[in-house]
């Protein structure tokens, strides 16, 4: 019974944390819609349009995983706003880059299912180099 209970707890943990995960997905694609509106070059916009999309594809592999799990359709909301600011969206954007890389690499830390693990390890991956990206604009910008 016990490794019941402790299976089932690891198992929500995983769906809330995935939902979290979603949400901060659907989140950032919004923001870097209004980030790249904003942005001082059409490289610049560019560049965080392809971030977005990575985003999107993040967004949709969670909205995937989620799915398989729970045999329901997660409802996205915007858990942050985004600033309205070009400087203070890039400096919000690297900031919540940073921290999403540590939280889904302790998602596929905690994970059992490879698939999953896999997943949240690469977009840790992206959001790391996102982060890149936001931090040379931000001090470009400066």
């Amino acid at each position: 019974m016990y490794y019941y209970d402790n299976s089932n707890r690891q198992t929500n943990k995983l769906i809330s944390n995935i939902e979290k995960a979603i949400n901060g997905e659907y989140s950032a694609i919004h923001c870097y819609t209004k980030l790249a509106e904003l942005a001082s070059s059409e490289g610049v916009r560019k560049q965080i349009l392809e971030i977005r999309q990575d985003e999107v594809k993040h967004f949709q592999q969670f909205v995937q995983i989620y799915g398989s799990l729970t045999g329901r359709q997660p409802e996205p909301k915007v858990s942050e706003k985004c600033p309205n600011t070009y400087l203070n969206g890039l400096e919000f954007a690297l900031k919540d880059e940073q921290q999403t890389v540590d939280f889904y690499l302790e998602i596929s830390d905690e994970a059992t299912n490879q698939f999953v693990k896999e997943a949240f390890q690469r977009a840790a991956a992206d959001e790391q180099n996102h982060a890149v990206w936001f931090l040379y604009y931000f001090v470009k910008a400066k």
